[in-house]
């Protein structure tokens, strides 16, 4: 007995031995994985972040120009984000996501345990890698906000762990709806686009709210790899991945049997697809501006933390006054007419061996040529290399195949570097800017044609000599002075001594000659000789002292030429200069910045644009009065006609002497407008003037993108409300029958009483 006592005792105790180590097999792994949980929570194996890093993770967000009317035109980024909220999604992306990436998302804490076991036993034990992953949203999301490193295997392990972790965070400091839309933000769709927002913009061009539920399929079928199921590279296997998406909602209840069977038929349309970069989109010219005067913002203003602003990461909201539906306008405007009109100006210029050059010696054409080689990029990449001067300039003469502008879209010929140079020559540029008089609003900025392959922008930094447009400051003076747009004055030869001798202007019509005319119809119809009148009436200085006041700063000699419109001046301050006479003699500086807020909306600067009395409102209104011939039955009297136009318009055509340079400045009570159009060089331009006038090439920009703006409703709405706002009194009469009757009556008088 004691013996098999004995026995016992030891089994028993063997019995307990064996039972303490299958507890210390199956728990043992557990304490461990527990005590590193403790561990990594303690942050021995590294920091892990606080709740306000989970609720504001350290992604770069591009920041965003917004339109007046509230369109987003463009960013600046390194990666291409922008946040969204929960309410901003449509329910069918986030059914396709739950869906297909993770079923029981509403009923996990973050880890989704059931999913876990699948994974150990179908993936690691029974080496099933097509089981699925255990990974839920949340967790991807942790993953998503704190990326892993390169890092080895023993390293990943402490890394899952740490994003476990995290997950849990997440859930315990966010509800559901946060978390989706935080997983929504921070996800790669591929062709630049990082979160949601620009995705949908990026191959739908659309907000995601208004994503339909098979585009909604195809971007979180994108999700399981970017690259791989990209439908611009593998249309067909993007094809499939998005239906297996459709298929998820099904089997989760989702969507409807019928519903998936009409949609997997459906082709993913790629035609809106159109990947976001500085030169695409509209007004390219404007936010290339924009960037390089919010750089110059950015240092001078500092964040919370004590760092200066980074355009490219902060998230900035820059609301602009520019209108997204009006400058679309603008720039279909310019399409349409230089499409035609650069026909023209080939077929005009075609057997001419200078072209389209002309009145320059071929040695000014080579220095032209040879300076344009030099800026090239090209020339700097060859110079950079050791080339000499002869060496590049020989690459230069020998044809390859190369990418030049037309209108139908880019074009590959077979063409040298130097012809190539040649050719752009001829290529027609525009310069057109709109604003709202009353606040100084930019509300259209076309700085050229193709910002890619023309990066110069006509609007802020080009000046060109304005021609016949500076006659409206002349004309103010006069009006200034008490006249009135009815008086008489005398189209006769005159001449004006200056240092270098006599000037003496001629017409470019003999129309009215030897007559008097009145000021209306000596603007209307551009009359020189009229102007060198005034300008030697008046004097010089008053006009100048009156631009300055009305913004123009351009440099302008203190001589009589003036008056027919020497100086070189900008689109920019000529539009505001004329904007002053829709505003009742008031200059509102041009502004194009309403205010900068940083990513959670708090406002770090309003913009407020200068404002300067710069002439009476008589003045004004003269001026208007005068300009408005220039369009009822002057060198404008196209609009009427050709362009149909019949809301009040005053306006003032303009053209150098050699046709260098084609000017529009078009006046409503609402918006003021003004079109520059010529080559950029001043030698390239069309030999004849009925080709070259302003009213042939640039006034049509002007007809188009107003008809454009009042065929639109809403805009119709916003600048077809009237007419030029009238002063209460008149000390002149603008009648001009009147006037004539009264002068008449006068001299009658005059004459009775001598």
């Amino acid at each position: 007995m004691a013996v098999q006592k004995g026995r016992k005792g030891k089994q028993n105790v063997q019995a307990k031995k064996y039972i303490r180590w299958i507890w210390l097999f199956f728990t043992g792994p557990v304490l461990l994985v527990l005590l590193v949980v403790l561990l990594t929570m303690a942050g021995l194996f590294g920091k892990l972040p606080t709740i306000e890093d989970l609720a504001n993770p350290r992604s770069n967000l591009a920041s965003e120009i917004i339109s007046s009317d509230q369109e987003v035109i463009g960013k600046f980024y390194v990666e291409n984000r922008s946040n969204i909220r929960y309410e901003e999604l449509p329910p069918h992306l986030v059914e396709a996501l739950i869906s297909t990436e993770d079923a029981r998302f509403y009923s996990h804490s973050g880890i989704d345990l059931q999913a876990l076991f699948r994974v150990l036993v179908r993936t690691i034990l029974g080496g099933d890698s097509g089981s699925g992953g255990g990974s839920t949203i949340t967790q991807q999301l942790a993953k998503n906000m704190f990326p892993r490193e390169s890092l080895n295997t023993f390293q990943v392990i402490f890394r899952k762990i740490k994003e476990w972790i995290i997950a849990i965070k997440l859930e315990r400091n966010f509800t559901k709806q946060e978390i989706i839309a935080l997983y929504f933000n921070t996800v790669d769709f591929g062709n630049q686009a990082y979160g949601i927002k620009s995705a949908s913009k990026v191959f739908f061009n659309c907000e995601p709210k208004e994503l339909k539920a098979e585009e909604a399929a195809m971007l979180v079928g994108l999700l399981k790899g970017p690259s791989y199921y990209n439908p611009r590279r593998n249309y067909e296997r993007a094809v499939l991945r998005r239906n297996v998406v459709l298929n998820q909602m099904v089997r989760f209840g989702d969507m409807q049997p019928a519903a998936y069977d009409s949609l997997k038929a459906l082709p993913i349309d790629l035609s809106r697809f159109q990947a976001e970069s500085h030169t695409a989109g509209i007004a390219t010219y404007f936010r290339e501006f924009l960037r390089e005067q919010l750089s110059e913002w950015c240092k001078t203003h500092k964040k919370p933390d004590g760092g200066t602003y980074n355009l490219y990461k902060d998230g900035l909201k820059i609301y602009t006054t520019i209108n997204a539906r009006m400058q679309r306008y603008a720039e279909e405007a310019v399409q349409e007419h230089l499409k035609g009109l650069q026909k023209e100006f080939f077929a005009h210029w075609k057997g001419h061996k200078q072209a389209p050059f002309t009145g320059i010696p071929d040695s000014k054409i080579q220095q032209i040529m040879t300076q344009a080689m030099q800026r090239s990029e090209r020339y700097r990449r060859m110079k950079e290399d050791g080339l000499s001067e002869k060496e590049i300039e020989q690459a230069f003469r020998k044809k390859t195949s190369m990418k030049i502008f037309t209108w139908n879209g880019d074009s590959t010929v077979n063409m040298s570097p130097w012809d190539s140079i040649r050719y752009h020559k001829y290529i027609l540029q525009t310069g057109m800017m709109s604003v709202e008089p009353q606040t100084g609003y930019v509300r259209t900025w076309v700085g050229g044609i193709n910002q890619r392959y023309f990066q110069y922008d006509h609007v802020y930094r080009g000046k060109r000599q304005v021609g016949s447009t500076f006659k409206s400051f002349v004309y103010a003076v006069a009006m200034q002075e008490g006249w009135s747009p009815c008086t008489q004055v005398p189209n006769l030869p005159i001449c004006i001594p200056t240092p270098s001798g006599p000037w003496c202007p001629d017409n470019s019509s003999k129309d009215y000659e030897g007559s008097m005319v009145p000021l209306k119809s000596a603007l209307a119809h551009s009359i020189n000789r009229v102007s060198a009148f005034l300008i030697k009436q008046f004097g010089v200085q008053p006009v100048i002292k009156m631009v300055r006041r009305m913004g123009i700063s351009s440099p302008i000699d203190p001589v009589p030429s003036i008056c027919l419109g020497t100086p070189d001046i900008s689109v920019y301050e000529m539009v505001g200069a004329m904007s002053a006479f829709a505003n009742q003699g008031v200059y509102v500086e041009p502004t194009w910045l309403m205010r900068i807020e940083d990513k959670n909306g708090n406002v770090l600067e309003d913009f407020r644009p200068r404002i300067v009395e710069a002439l009476d409102e008589q003045t004004a209104y003269l001026v208007v009065e005068l300009m408005k011939g220039v369009v009822e039955g002057g060198t404008a009297a196209r609009l009427r006609g050709r362009y149909g136009l019949t809301n009040p318009i005053a306006g003032k055509t303009g053209t150098t002497q050699n046709n260098s340079d084609g000017w529009f400045m078009g006046l409503t009570p609402d918006l003021v407008s003004g079109v520059w159009v010529g080559c950029e060089d001043r030698a390239a331009h069309f030999r004849s003037t009925a080709l070259g006038q302003g009213a042939n090439t640039a006034l049509p920009i002007w007809g188009i993108f107003m008809k454009k703006v009042y065929a639109d409703k809403k805009l119709r709405d916003e600048v077809g409300r009237g007419d030029f706002k009238r002063p209460a009194h008149l000390s002149v009469e603008i009648d001009c029958s009147k006037y004539q009757q009264e002068n008449l009556q006068k001299n009658e008088i005059e004459n009775f009483d001598q």
